[in-house]
């Protein structure tokens, strides 16, 4: 199996409500993946509870059957326009941890 991790940060020019509501719109379309990719057992994105001393403001925890199922997912359509159209416009900074466990 494999861990995907992402921290992002969101973009600096975003007010607080704003960011609120891209975090949120993030987390939907993310968790909204599950069921729909092949491979991907687990999805969660952390919004809330980020103390004073974290760097990122979301954070993506996600399980998949394999390396080749990772490769899937990366390139899935319903995955792509979730990167594309919430994702990529809103944030900054991205930070990836891949690992099989």
């Amino acid at each position: 199996m494999v861990k995907h991790i992402i921290l992002w940060k969101l973009r600096a020019e975003l007010s607080a409500a704003e960011k609120q509501a891209k975090a949120q719109a993030i987390k939907q379309g993310l968790e909204g993946l599950k069921g729909l990719v092949p491979g991907l057992l687990d999805i969660h994105v952390q919004i809330d509870g980020r103390l004073d001393s974290s760097n990122a403001d979301i954070m993506l925890d996600s399980t998949l059957e394999s390396a080749e199922a990772l490769k899937g997912y990366a390139v899935h359509p319903a995955h792509v326009a979730v990167a594309d159209g919430v994702v990529r416009p809103n944030t900054e900074l991205r930070t990836c941890l891949d690992y099989e466990f």
